[in-house]
């Protein structure tokens, strides 16, 4: 998440302190992300040092910070820039199934097992959840959870090719050459 452009994004509306910056994050992503007060002025101490917002007030508690021109064009090029995934941010999930299959001695069965099951309880969650949101008024909540309840369903997908893949690899004898057949008498 860069919270850098976020900060310019809600800054485009109108200048704010520190702390309503935070507020103001937290509402429009519908609470999903916490945002850390310390992080936001370090990022606006970041911001104002490279010209993207100024500050106006004696001191941090005090201070009302603002979009520059060159802060808007930064914000501009970030909304027309595609978000790129290369390199893939890091999947705690993925590295741990890879690594317990490198492992060799690990029940990786029993861990996609484990992580299918706690997968599709958060999917009915936020399948209940998106039943019982206004569209009217939470239009922000429910592009959200379309985007949560679609990643959700994409983990099922992996963690079933993931099985696939591990049953295959378990017949062609576990070093990717398959088993010979025994033959019937």
């Amino acid at each position: 998440m860069s919270v850098r452009h976020s900060l310019l994004a809600i800054l485009a509306g109108e200048p704010a302190h520190g702390y309503g910056l935070k507020s103001r994050f937290e509402a429009s992503t519908a609470g999903t992300w916490p945002l850390n007060v310390g992080q936001v002025y370090t990022t606006l101490a970041r911001l104002e040092r490279d010209g993207l917002v100024a500050s106006e007030g004696a001191d941090e508690n005090r201070q009302t910070w603002r979009l520059t021109d060159a802060g808007r064009e930064a914000l501009e090029a970030w909304y027309a820039e595609p978000v790129a995934h290369d390199p893939p941010a890091r999947d705690e999930l993925a590295i741990k199934v890879l690594l317990a299959v490198a492992a060799d001695d690990v029940d990786v069965a029993g861990i996609l097992q484990r992580q299918r099951a706690a997968t599709m309880e958060r999917l009915q969650e936020l399948t209940r959840h998106k039943r019982a949101a206004d569209p009217e008024r939470e239009l922000p909540w429910l592009l959200l959870l379309d985007a949560l309840i679609l990643k959700a369903e994409a983990e099922v997908r992996w963690l079933d090719l993931c099985e696939e893949r591990l049953r295959h690899r378990d017949a062609a004898g576990g070093d990717g050459t398959r088993r010979p057949r025994r033959r019937r008498s």
